[in-house]
């Protein structure tokens, strides 16, 4: 085919042997540690050689890797049903398979559409992916034509996913017992400072499901914003998960993953599992972590959608 589409993730092991892989190339991203590369290769390597057991043990609780990638074959045999015109790879960051894999296979490709599985644009995240793909690319030699996008958090049909992935959590249940968090991915707050524009995108993403949540006729007790995944002794930006579980007034929650569309361990470990001791401590009565989008239909229109966009352009 002419037309490839490229979801772009961070990644995850693919096994226990990857996660040393996984962690180092992470914390080795100049778009993560911006210190000179022969400093960041050393704080990659001792951030790695410190955090490889516990990362070890999470993912063997998982069954022995990262449930992103299932969750994106998913997603890409329902898009295979949609999109007809195009063949479509997952290309992910920090795990096989890598950007440098994925491109051997597209000779002859014309047309290259890249599509972050992240709908809010951040330079630890998208750019981050967007500059692993070019320079292959360039590297390479490869001439396409390369078109991508920066965020969809206001695409309706991903609101709707989100929508119905919280109708499915509430299981049929009155939602004004319930107080509803949406929790993002933290990032150090001297990156927000610097002008990346991800928590000003989750802040308008949480409008935009508020205004779907409410046209669906979805009424929560209370719906707040917080922060999940802070590391080091830094900074990071607020309110942070765990203190804002401490102020809900209902001992009713459920958790909404809304930096995520895919689930990974920051899900289905750090949420499931880590969370929810600290909610069980504080003595909630319910406590509920909804799906991401993964390959909800509505999703699936999302990706379709966009991909439908970028070829007018």
């Amino acid at each position: 085919m002419k037309n490839a589409i490229l979801l772009l993730n961070m990644g995850g092991p693919n096994n226990l042997d990857e996660v040393e892989v996984f962690l180092n190339n992470m914390f080795n991203d100049k778009r993560i540690i911006s210190a000179p590369k022969p400093i960041r290769y050393l704080i990659a390597k001792l951030i790695t050689f410190k955090r490889k057991g516990e990362a070890r043990e999470n993912y063997k609780a998982l069954g022995g890797k990262s449930p992103i990638v299932k969750y994106t074959h998913k997603l890409i045999s329902d898009l295979h049903n949609s999109i007809k015109d195009a063949s479509i790879h997952m290309v992910m960051r920090y795990t096989p398979p890598f950007a440098k894999d994925v491109l051997q296979e597209l000779k002859g490709v014309e047309n290259i559409y890249a599509i972050p599985l992240y709908p809010h644009f951040s330079s630890t995240t998208t750019l981050s992916s967007y500059d692993d793909l070019e320079a292959e690319l360039k590297r390479n030699k490869i001439k396409v034509n390369l078109k991508k996008v920066d965020a969809y958090y206001n695409d309706p049909y991903y609101n709707n996913a989100i929508v119905e992935r919280i109708q499915e959590s509430l299981n049929g249940e009155d939602p004004t017992e319930y107080e509803l968090v949406f929790s993002a991915h933290g990032l150090p707050k001297k990156i927000i400072e610097k002008g990346d524009s991800y928590q000003e995108h989750i802040k308008r993403n949480v409008y935009h499901a508020r205004k779907a949540l409410v046209a669906n006729d979805i009424h929560f007790y209370k719906t707040h914003l917080a922060y999940q995944s802070r590391l080091g002794p830094m900074e990071w930006i607020k309110p942070y998960l765990d203190e804002k579980l401490k102020t809900l007034q209902k001992k009713k929650v459920i958790i909404y993953p809304i930096a995520f569309t895919i689930d990974n361990s920051e899900t289905e470990f750090e949420l499931d599992v880590e969370y929810k001791e600290i909610a069980d401590e504080l003595g909630f009565d319910e406590y509920r972590v909804a799906k991401a989008p993964n390959n909800h239909p509505e999703f699936v229109k999302c990706i379709t959608n966009i991909y439908e966009n970028l070829k007018e352009k």
